[in-house]
């Protein structure tokens, strides 16, 4: 078994801005306005929607030549849509996303059945959406400081 275990810390800084960092690198996540954020960086949600679509593009360029697709061009728009009532505690609706909608965009010289079969491939393969597909089992530990 080849299991890699990632590790990333998240930060509360001022109000909800958050630094996220991982290896040597940091991300800001914040929320609008509207939502009690300074707008300093896209919400956790939006986040989660680009890893998505980052993860779907990368492994669409990994495997592109060994599946035999002219990739040229690839991007991905993703809509989540998100009932903030759950979150705010106001309804009895999961806090989560509860749909996701993909658009994924190629520009190749590839017969329209392939590049079918190809973005099947990619999402079957892409371990952020088998992650949101299927969950994973999830533990927290408190640490008081």
């Amino acid at each position: 078994m080849a299991l890699e275990t990632f590790k990333v810390v998240s930060k509360l800084t001022e109000g909800i801005k958050i630094e996220c960092s991982a290896r040597n690198h940091k991300i800001i996540l914040d929320e609008p306005e509207g939502l009690g954020g300074t707008d300093k960086g896209m919400n956790p949600v939006e986040a989660t929607l680009c890893s998505l679509g980052a993860c779907q593009a990368i492994v669409a360029k990994c495997f592109a030549k060994a599946k035999g697709i002219d990739l040229l061009e690839y991007w991905v728009e993703i809509e989540g849509d998100l009932d903030t009532d759950g979150f705010l505690g106001l309804a009895d609706v999961r806090p989560g996303v509860q749909n996701i909608r993909v658009r994924v965009h190629i520009k190749s010289n590839s017969p329209k059945e392939k590049l079918e079969e190809f973005v099947e491939f990619v999402e079957n393969t892409c371990p952020v959406a088998d992650t949101i597909k299927n969950s994973a089992n999830m533990s927290t530990e408190l640490i008081v400081e």
